[in-house]
């Protein structure tokens, strides 16, 4: 049976199942920076895109198959593929999306992935209707689900390990590569024999030109979502937007500076000290799938309001603390942590790069993961102080 195939619509549907793995993993990646309203629209949109990059792959691969010149494709069993793969697809990164996902839950979620892959694919081959019968080896099937499961794993992994740049490129590409290999690993144990037809076109019926007008359109959909999520992210106008949606309190700080603060070359603010009696605290909780664990504050680069909560950044990615902001600047060592935001504090030492954006300015924290941190009007003096770029008056 593979020997048949169209081998240029074989490599298209393993460059299909590759741009819709690095549009949809992308879009996952970057939920845990985003707040609950476009949390769920990042999980939404990740979802669509690998479910339709995987069927798309999927139906682009039959086409690539010597089926039967009079196959017919049922409609219902056809929708119903996509909507099982969509399905586990969005039920999956929501599980691996909420908190810190324990080992148990990744493994649960790539089983009910790899599973829902497995069960797209057969319920599509079997929407086929025709003049023939299906007849599949076990042992193939049994290999494809393995494939299945191992790709939805990795696949997880991938999400939960925030790659970007080249690391996602090569990321998509293994995948890809792993749910074609699913794909046609069930399509080499499929045999299409001559005989009395399981099933009939009764109901609703496309043919093989109709859904290559149908995979046709989802391809595009694929590129252009791809093509979009190239476009780099407006990092500086984002922040300067935070900076410019300040409080009444900024306004007061300001107030409170002498003139010379105000024009960036007298003392820097005084640090607000720990209360009397108080020691910093050397650990944060966050909190995770199985329990609260607690991050050591060497490791800490950054800390940002969210809500009645706040989420700390150790590098790496963001993980949530109940701690308020206010809590937390309160019980950290203000000889190392400075709020430069009413939304911000980082830590001084994690500062690799400063820089104006209009009347703010922006930090960048170095990291695994380097991320920027916006800096309101009225901290920049003080900030700059502290890293030495302003002289302190006596």
């Amino acid at each position: 049976m593979f020997v048949g195939h169209n081998p240029f619509l074989v490599a298209l549907s393993v460059v299909i199942a590759i741009l819709g793995g690095y549009t949809g993993f992308g879009l996952a990646a970057r939920v845990r920076d985003t707040g609950s309203a476009g949390r769920r629209l990042l999980l939404a949109g990740a979802a669509f895109f690998l479910a339709v990059g995987v069927w798309t792959m999927h139906f682009v691969g039959m086409l690539a198959a010597p089926i039967p010149l009079d196959a017919t494709y049922l409609i219902l069993p056809t929708i119903i593929s996509f909507l099982i793969c969509a399905l586990v697809m969005g039920v999956s990164l929501f599980f691996v999306s909420l908190d810190e996902p324990s080992n148990l839950r990744i493994v649960a979620s790539a089983l009910l992935l790899g599973l829902g892959i497995v069960s797209m694919h057969y319920v599509g081959i079997h929407g086929l209707a025709g003049a023939f019968h299906l007849e599949h080896q076990h042992t193939m099937m049994l290999a494809a689900a393995v494939i299945a499961v191992g790709t939805a794993y990795g696949g997880l992994r991938i999400f939960l390990a925030r790659h970007d740049g080249m690391r996602l490129a090569l990321s998509a590409a293994a995948f890809g590569i792993a749910v074609s290999g699913m794909h046609y690993t069930a399509m080499y144990e499929m045999r299409f024999l001559p005989g009395p037809p399981l099933r009939t076109a009764n109901g609703l019926a496309a043919s093989p030109e109709v859904l290559a007008v149908i995979v046709s359109l989802l391809c595009f959909i694929i590129i252009f979502g791809f093509l979009l999520f190239l476009v780099p992210e407006p990092q500086s106008r984002a922040l300067m937007s935070a900076s410019a949606h300040e409080t009444d309190t900024d306004a007061f700080d300001t107030t409170q500076m002498s003139r010379s603060d105000r024009n960036g070359f007298g003392s820097a603010r005084a640090q607000t000290p720990l209360p009397t009696g108080m020691a910093p605290v050397t650990r944060l909780p966050v909190e995770g799938a199985d329990g609260t664990h607690f991050v050591e504050v060497g490791r800490i680069r950054s800390i940002r309001a969210n809500s009645h909560y706040t989420l700390i950044h150790d590098g790496s990615r963001e993980r949530m603390c109940p701690w308020a902001i206010s809590h937390a600047e309160a019980h950290l060592d203000p000889a190392t942590f400075m709020r430069v935001h009413r939304s911000h504090i980082v830590s001084i030492r994690y500062v690799s790069l400063i820089r104006k954006e209009g009347d703010s300015a922006v930090v960048e924290l170095d990291g695994e993961v380097p991320h920027l941190v916006p800096v309101s009007r009225v901290r920049i003096a003080e900030l700059r102080a502290r890293l030495g770029l302003i002289r302190r008056s006596v």
